[in-house]
């Protein structure tokens, strides 16, 4: 396995509407792989396609949390949202691909997504909370849809200033 090279805010690929996965396959499975350990090795709980420059209809994450013993890593192929609740929560999230930022985001409390697993297989998912709000962030990612498009623009103008001082800094050291 390998750890990619993680592209950040505004790199135009994370603006791409991804295109749909033919098959699972050997090289699919090292991707998705490489994906969770480039996730893992930035301390993520989730990982679009787009965010390791490709643009493809792929998403890794990990729901668990510091009390559970061990990893809970899912691989999604071609996920498709098939229904929403009602009801609605606000999390505040973060995002791989703009380091260092958070802000309230308000998700559909639960969704039913569809999708290939890892070996090749349809498969459907009923999602509550913290799963429920993972998935929609990065499924988002795959429709070139940003946690920031969800903020106001006056949030979302002041996270990017945030964001911008961030880089200058960074660049700095």
């Amino acid at each position: 396995m390998a750890v990619l090279k993680l592209y950040t805010y505004p790199h135009p690929v994370l603006r791409k509407k991804c295109e749909r996965v033919g098959k699972v396959d050997d090289n699919m499975r090292k991707f998705l792989d490489d994906m969770l350990e480039t996730m893992y090795a930035d301390k993520g709980c989730g990982l679009a396609a787009p965010q390791v420059g490709v643009s493809k209809r792929v998403i890794v994450l990990d729901y668990a949390t510091e009390e559970d013993a061990e990893k809970k890593p899912m691989y999604l192929v071609n996920p498709e949202i098939i229904w929403k609740s009602e009801e609605t929560i606000i999390f505040c999230e973060g995002c791989l691909s703009l380091p260092d930022q958070r802000a309230d985001v308000e998700r559909y409390e639960k969704i039913r997504v569809h999708f290939i697993d890892y070996y090749g297989k349809e498969q459907e998912i009923l999602a509550g909370g913290l799963l429920s709000i993972i998935l929609q962030h990065e499924i988002d990612h795959l429709d070139g849809i940003l946690y920031i498009d969800h903020l106001s623009r006056l949030k979302r103008t002041r996270l990017l200033k945030k964001l911008e001082k961030y880089y200058e800094e960074k660049n700095e050291k």
